[in-house]
């Protein structure tokens, strides 16, 4: 949930960067919501076993931050329901950012690359989406698309208010970063990018979520949901089972149909 980059200002890293601020206490304490999301999801589940199919291509989910692989538990079950090879990841508890994390992430990435002969979908929830990119960033000749979940795409720590936990278990500048990785987590990866976010987010300000147009496909989906609620949101669901339905190549940028577009307000940065 805390962005793990060496604090600076301003949200985005670019030119015209705003000062960095946790999201509204009004959210951050409302964040139960999620257990209606949570309801949610299991009273639209047969609803959701109708979403597009996929292509048995495989998916890596990645938690957040002080997360497991228990809360994406749901995620994976839909979407090996939806004709995906799912797995989660392979490095326990997301606490610590170091080397050790990340060699996990890259051999477990490469092991199903190499086994499916076809390139692998990240999606990472919160600081989990930070992760993703990054690894994408290192290997996108292995990577298909990403999509994070209310992730702080900024080198601003100060957009969470996970920060001084985040801080207390590793550090000012862990060590991935002073070796020279990490450091500029607003340039999406060089693969089909998607930022799924939430403007009542209690975690992580909507706007360190907000990517910024690459040379490489990019899209922000704005949702109504919590922030941890986001691994359980309907809404959430069908924009991923859209995103990771596409050809490979073929992406699209995402475009909800009539009905549902109450569920995707359209993204206004004022």
């Amino acid at each position: 949930m805390a962005s793990i980059a060496p604090s600076q200002s301003g949200f985005s890293g670019g030119p015209q960067a705003r000062v960095a601020q946790p999201p509204n206490r009004l959210w951050t304490l409302t964040e139960g919501r999620a257990m209606g999301e949570f309801a949610a999801f299991y009273a639209a589940l047969p609803a959701m076993r109708m979403l597009p199919r996929g292509d048995g291509h495989s998916v890596m989910f990645l938690p957040g931050f002080m997360a497991s692989n228990r809360s994406t538990v749901p995620m994976r079950r839909l979407f090996t329901e939806l004709n995906y090879d799912a797995h989660g990841w392979e490095s326990g508890r997301n606490v610590r950012v170091n080397e050790a994390t990340v060699m996990k992430m890259e051999n477990q990435l490469t092991r199903l690359f190499k086994s499916s002969g076809r390139k692998v979908s990240l999606i990472g929830w919160s600081l989990g989406g930070v992760l993703a990119r990054e690894l994408a960033k290192l290997h996108p000749e292995k990577v298909r698309l990403v999509a994070s979940l209310g992730s702080p795409l900024s080198n601003d720590r100060g957009h969470s208010s996970a920060k001084r936990l985040f801080e207390l278990l590793n550090g000012n500048e862990p060590k991935v970063i002073q070796k020279g990785k990490f450091d500029e987590l607003h340039i999406a990866p060089p693969v089909p990018t998607t930022s799924i976010l939430t403007k009542t987010d209690g975690v992580v300000h909507w706007r360190a979520s907000v990517q910024e147009e690459g040379d490489h496909p990019s899209e922000n989906i704005v949702v109504h949901a919590s922030h941890l609620g986001l691994g359980v949101n309907p809404s959430v669901m069908l924009a991923l089972a859209d995103r990771l339905s596409q050809d490979e190549g073929g992406w699209k940028p995402f475009a909800p149909s009539l009905i549902q577009r109450w569920m995707f307000p359209k993204l206004s940065v004022n």
